[in-house]
Protein backbone atom coordinates (compact mmCIF):
# COMPACT_ATOMS: atom_id res chain seq x y z
CA UNK A 1 0.00 0.00 0.00
CA UNK A 2 1.88 3.17 -1.33
CA UNK A 3 -0.49 6.23 -0.73
CA UNK A 4 0.52 9.84 -1.63
CA UNK A 5 -1.66 12.79 -1.21
CA UNK A 6 0.09 15.13 -3.34
CA UNK A 7 2.06 15.05 -5.95
CA UNK A 8 5.81 14.62 -5.66
CA UNK A 9 7.31 17.61 -7.33
CA UNK A 10 6.14 19.21 -4.02
CA UNK A 11 9.61 21.34 -3.32
CA UNK A 12 8.54 22.99 -0.19
CA UNK A 13 5.26 23.66 2.11
CA UNK A 14 3.53 25.91 3.85
CA UNK A 15 5.72 27.26 6.93
CA UNK A 16 4.76 26.51 10.27
CA UNK A 17 4.50 29.39 12.62
CA UNK A 18 3.02 28.21 15.52
CA UNK A 19 0.95 25.56 16.67
CA UNK A 20 -1.37 27.31 18.25
CA UNK A 21 -5.15 26.07 16.63
CA UNK A 22 -7.52 26.94 19.19
CA UNK A 23 -7.59 30.70 21.27
CA UNK A 24 -5.39 31.18 23.72
CA UNK A 25 -7.91 31.59 26.13
CA UNK A 26 -9.09 27.87 25.72
CA UNK A 27 -7.18 27.10 29.09
CA UNK A 28 -5.46 24.56 27.43
CA UNK A 29 -1.01 24.49 28.30
CA UNK A 30 1.02 22.43 25.64
CA UNK A 31 5.04 22.55 27.03
CA UNK A 32 8.36 19.92 26.98
CA UNK A 33 7.76 17.65 29.72
CA UNK A 34 10.14 17.20 32.90
CA UNK A 35 11.21 14.22 35.00
CA UNK A 36 8.43 14.84 37.31
CA UNK A 37 5.89 14.30 34.84
CA UNK A 38 7.05 10.87 33.80
CA UNK A 39 4.13 9.26 36.48
CA UNK A 40 1.20 11.39 35.05
CA UNK A 41 2.20 10.06 31.53
CA UNK A 42 2.55 6.73 32.42
CA UNK A 43 -1.35 7.09 34.21
CA UNK A 44 -2.55 8.56 31.38
CA UNK A 45 -1.12 5.68 28.66
CA UNK A 46 -2.77 3.34 31.09
CA UNK A 47 -5.88 5.02 30.59
CA UNK A 48 -5.72 5.11 26.54
CA UNK A 49 -6.63 1.88 25.72
CA UNK A 50 -5.27 0.51 23.87
CA UNK A 51 -2.30 2.24 23.80
CA UNK A 52 0.90 -0.09 24.33
CA UNK A 53 1.96 0.55 27.87
CA UNK A 54 5.86 1.65 28.21
CA UNK A 55 7.89 0.55 31.62
CA UNK A 56 7.16 3.75 34.39
CA UNK A 57 10.48 4.30 33.58
CA UNK A 58 10.92 4.40 29.99
CA UNK A 59 7.77 7.23 30.36
CA UNK A 60 10.29 9.01 32.98
CA UNK A 61 13.23 8.27 30.69
CA UNK A 62 11.13 10.06 27.95
CA UNK A 63 10.19 13.33 29.88
CA UNK A 64 13.56 13.66 31.04
CA UNK A 65 16.06 12.66 28.22
CA UNK A 66 13.72 12.96 25.07
CA UNK A 67 11.94 16.26 26.50
CA UNK A 68 12.47 18.31 23.82
CA UNK A 69 11.03 15.61 21.47
CA UNK A 70 8.11 14.81 23.68
CA UNK A 71 4.86 17.44 24.53
CA UNK A 72 2.32 17.24 26.94
CA UNK A 73 -0.98 18.83 27.39
CA UNK A 74 -2.39 20.08 30.56
CA UNK A 75 -5.69 21.86 31.54
CA UNK A 76 -6.53 22.57 35.20
CA UNK A 77 -2.70 21.03 35.89
CA UNK A 78 -4.24 17.21 34.81
CA UNK A 79 -2.05 15.90 32.23
CA UNK A 80 -4.86 15.61 29.11
CA UNK A 81 -1.98 14.91 26.04
CA UNK A 82 1.07 13.05 25.64
CA UNK A 83 3.04 12.72 22.04
CA UNK A 84 6.68 10.96 22.25
CA UNK A 85 8.88 11.19 19.71
CA UNK A 86 12.69 11.48 18.89
CA UNK A 87 14.77 12.49 15.60
CA UNK A 88 16.47 9.08 14.57
CA UNK A 89 20.03 9.86 14.67
CA UNK A 90 20.44 9.29 10.63
CA UNK A 91 17.38 11.39 9.40
CA UNK A 92 18.09 15.05 11.78
CA UNK A 93 15.60 16.62 9.12
CA UNK A 94 12.82 13.82 10.22
CA UNK A 95 10.37 14.21 13.91
CA UNK A 96 9.63 9.91 14.38
CA UNK A 97 5.97 9.90 16.55
CA UNK A 98 6.47 7.20 18.61
CA UNK A 99 3.23 8.01 20.65
CA UNK A 100 0.19 9.57 20.69
CA UNK A 101 -2.11 9.97 23.96
CA UNK A 102 -5.16 11.90 24.29
CA UNK A 103 -7.48 11.75 27.21
CA UNK A 104 -10.96 10.45 26.42
CA UNK A 105 -11.84 13.78 27.57
CA UNK A 106 -10.02 15.93 25.33
CA UNK A 107 -10.91 14.70 22.28
CA UNK A 108 -11.70 15.81 19.36
CA UNK A 109 -10.18 18.70 20.07
CA UNK A 110 -7.20 18.88 17.47
CA UNK A 111 -4.92 17.84 20.60
CA UNK A 112 -2.62 15.85 18.87
CA UNK A 113 -2.08 17.90 16.05
CA UNK A 114 -0.82 20.92 18.21
CA UNK A 115 1.18 18.73 20.57
CA UNK A 116 3.14 17.30 17.29
CA UNK A 117 3.28 20.99 15.42
CA UNK A 118 4.74 22.25 18.64
CA UNK A 119 7.13 19.88 19.25
CA UNK A 120 7.93 20.75 15.06
CA UNK A 121 7.84 24.09 15.80
CA UNK A 122 11.09 24.00 18.56
CA UNK A 123 13.57 21.86 15.91
CA UNK A 124 13.96 24.37 12.68
CA UNK A 125 15.67 21.46 11.00
CA UNK A 126 12.78 19.22 10.65
CA UNK A 127 11.12 19.07 7.32
CA UNK A 128 9.55 15.50 7.64
CA UNK A 129 7.24 13.51 10.35
CA UNK A 130 7.34 10.17 10.32
CA UNK A 131 5.47 7.55 12.19
CA UNK A 132 4.57 4.05 11.97
CA UNK A 133 0.60 2.97 12.12
CA UNK A 134 -1.59 -0.28 12.39
CA UNK A 135 -3.91 -0.38 9.20
CA UNK A 136 -6.93 -0.16 11.35
CA UNK A 137 -6.14 2.38 13.48
CA UNK A 138 -8.33 5.22 11.79
CA UNK A 139 -7.77 8.01 14.56
CA UNK A 140 -3.89 8.14 13.73
CA UNK A 141 -4.52 7.74 10.14
CA UNK A 142 -6.79 10.99 10.36
CA UNK A 143 -4.47 12.84 12.04
CA UNK A 144 -1.60 12.13 9.77
CA UNK A 145 -3.94 12.74 6.72
CA UNK A 146 -4.82 16.23 8.37
CA UNK A 147 -1.61 17.55 9.73
CA UNK A 148 -0.30 16.88 5.98
CA UNK A 149 -3.47 19.03 4.55
CA UNK A 150 -2.73 21.71 7.00
CA UNK A 151 0.48 22.25 6.26
CA UNK A 152 -0.17 21.46 2.64
CA UNK A 153 2.28 18.86 1.59
CA UNK A 154 2.96 15.23 0.73
CA UNK A 155 1.38 12.39 2.28
CA UNK A 156 2.79 8.75 1.81
CA UNK A 157 2.22 5.45 3.27
CA UNK A 158 3.65 2.24 2.51
CA UNK A 159 4.17 -1.44 4.79
CA UNK A 160 7.06 -1.08 7.11
CA UNK A 161 6.92 -3.99 9.63
CA UNK A 162 5.44 -7.12 9.28
CA UNK A 163 3.44 -8.81 11.73
CA UNK A 164 4.95 -12.10 10.74
CA UNK A 165 8.23 -11.43 9.72
CA UNK A 166 8.66 -8.35 12.15
CA UNK A 167 6.67 -9.84 15.46
CA UNK A 168 6.35 -13.12 15.08
CA UNK A 169 2.71 -12.96 14.68
CA UNK A 170 2.37 -11.00 18.36
CA UNK A 171 1.58 -7.25 16.90
CA UNK A 172 -0.46 -6.26 13.74
CA UNK A 173 1.89 -5.07 10.59
CA UNK A 174 2.73 -1.34 10.37
CA UNK A 175 3.09 0.93 7.66
CA UNK A 176 5.38 3.69 7.97
CA UNK A 177 3.77 7.38 6.55
CA UNK A 178 5.94 10.54 5.80
CA UNK A 179 4.98 13.84 5.79
CA UNK A 180 6.48 16.58 4.13
CA UNK A 181 8.36 18.10 3.21
CA UNK A 182 7.62 21.59 5.41
CA UNK A 183 9.63 24.28 6.53
CA UNK A 184 9.49 25.90 10.39
CA UNK A 185 10.10 29.36 10.91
Amino acid sequence: MIEKQRDSTVAQAKPIDSPKESPADDGLVLRAPAAEDGYRVHDLIANCKPLDENSLYCNLLQCSDFQDTCAIAEKDGEVIGFLSGYCPPKKPDTFFVWQVAVSEKARGLGLARRMMLDIVARHKDVKFIEATITEDNEASWALFRGTAKKLDTEFQSFPRFDRERHFNGRHDSEFAIKIGPFAVQ
